[in-house]
């Protein structure tokens, strides 16, 4: 019965991951349809704001004994705010300041450093072992996304080489932050349910940033005004999914599985997002792209392999 349980649990962990990974890899299209008619930094900060917002009855509301939890996360105020500057903050205002100046399909695959960061802090946070089957999975998932890499090589001639690659400079910063906040959260998951990590952690966030977005970007509130119902459903994903459903199905993971298994499963975004750009923007896939995309899935199936701390 404990076998079954535990398999059943590390069934429903590989699915999260699979969910999670899907929602993450539309925030380039997301992002995409947003950037004319809003700054960038309002882009990757007002989603965040109403995420915060929402989370907030399951913290005040829906909890008898809130008044304690609130307690606990002030005693544990300098984490959150750690997790939340130096890894959701930069984490997003660098990938959609980023994505705003490249591709969406540049933001999916350099995506592809979040695994091979998440493992080397966590082996410096979390004490997490780099068994060679983990390398292994983590070196057979970046060669698949080596070969889905021509896609923004071909699609990218025409733009500028210095705003792409500023763009890019970007992304790979944001790609830290959330390589950062992944492996710090599993910490906190000691201490913390999934939904309060993400409320206290984006709440820090958006407290520090608004001074940020005023003074970039003070008429954000007009330009809500004029959205059309594409940019408003752009607008929501982000909120609701990406950074909400997305990283409670992460956090959820996490708990589950060492932060160096589950970050394998971030070349799936990748797979996804060139996916979603060939299909909502027109962006194209060279022809060895989808043999990358096998190559991701057989790495992610070799880090999940029985006896790889599930459960």
């Amino acid at each position: 019965m404990r076998t079954s349980l535990s398999g059943s649990r590390s069934f429903v962990a590989v699915v999260s991951l699979f969910l999670a990974n899907l929602l993450w890899a539309g925030q380039g299209i997301a992002v995409k349809m947003l950037e004319g008619g809003m700054h960038p930094i309002a882009i990757a900060l007002l989603p965040l704001y109403l995420a915060t917002l929402l989370l907030s009855p399951w913290i005040f509301w829906r909890r008898k004994n809130s008044w304690v939890r609130l307690r606990a996360a002030w005693q544990h105020r300098n984490q959150f705010i750690i997790a939340g500057v130096v890894g959701q903050l930069v984490a997003q205002v660098g990938m959609t300041l980023g994505i705003a100046r490249s591709l969406a399909s540049d933001g999916a695959i350099l995506n592809s450093l979040v695994p091979i960061f998440s493992a080397l802090i966590a082996c410096v946070l979390l004490s997490e072992r780099l068994t060679p089957l983990r390398v292994g999975a983590l070196v057979l998932g970046l060669s698949g996304v080596v070969l889905l890499s021509p896609i923004h090589l071909s699609a990218s001639a025409g733009a500028g080489m210095h705003h792409v690659l500023t763009g890019n400079l970007l992304i790979v910063a944001g790609c830290l932050g959330s390589a950062f906040y992944n492996v710090y959260s599993k910490r906190l998951l000691n201490d913390f349910s999934e939904i309060e990590i993400l409320f206290f952690s984006y709440l820090a966030a958006t407290i520090t940033s608004i001074p940020l977005l005023v003074s970039i970007d003070s008429g954000f509130c007009k330009q809500l005004a004029t959205f059309t119902a594409r940019e408003w459903g752009a607008f929501s994903f982000l909120a609701i999914f990406m950074y909400g459903l997305s990283m409670l199905l992460f956090l959820y993971a996490l708990r589950r599985v060492d932060v160096v298994v589950a970050s394998v499963s971030f070349y799936l975004v990748p797979v996804f997002g060139a996916a979603l750009a060939m299909a909502v923007l027109g962006e194209r896939i060279a022809p060895q792209g989808f043999l990358g995309f096998g190559i991701v899935l057989v790495g992610m199936l070799a880090a999940f392999r029985k006896g790889y701390n599930f459960g």
